[in-house]
């Protein structure tokens, strides 16, 4: 599955058309990028990996191509004095403000929130793709601290 979200990614680096947004059905040819699912950590696996990794930190098979090397998100928290930045990552993930980071700043990541409305308008959807992303990435953060501790 990693490898159709890099399909996505790679449209967005290579300037090729998304759908438009008022599309009320998903076309054929990009039913491969929708994905169903909407657990936190398919979707992570299916849109992220490909950059960030399966683990998340910043190791996938796209990653050695982006000028600017994926963050490890596995150390969000650590990097924000042990709090995990919930709304920070909700913006990057959303395209809110284009926050600026080298990675984030420029067009290496996809911005996620108006690509789920490209590719399907359905809002509540969409809301709770983002919204399990951001937490399936906040637990990954928990298993980093427990390994780290020993907890």
């Amino acid at each position: 599955m990693p490898f159709v979200g890099s399909i996505a990614a790679l449209m967005l680096l290579t300037g090729l058309p998304l759908p438009r947004v008022a599309q009320t059905t998903v076309p054929k040819a990009d039913r491969d990028l929708v994905m169903s699912s909407t657990v936190g950590r398919d979707l992570f696996e299916f849109y992220c990996s490909s950059c960030h990794g399966r683990d998340g930190k910043g190791g996938g098979h796209a990653a050695a191509a982006l000028k600017v090397p994926p963050p490890d998100l596995t150390t969000l928290a650590r990097r924000n004095g042990g709090a995990f930045p919930t709304e920070r990552v909700e913006g990057f993930v959303k395209g809110e403000g284009r926050l600026s980071t080298p990675a984030h700043g420029s067009s290496d990541m996809p911005v996620w929130g108006p690509i789920f409305k490209g590719l399907d308008n359905r809002n509540a959807i969409n809301a709770a793709r983002i919204e399990n992303i951001v937490k399936y990435i906040e637990s990954i953060q928990a298993k980093a601290k427990a390994l780290a501790t020993g907890v």
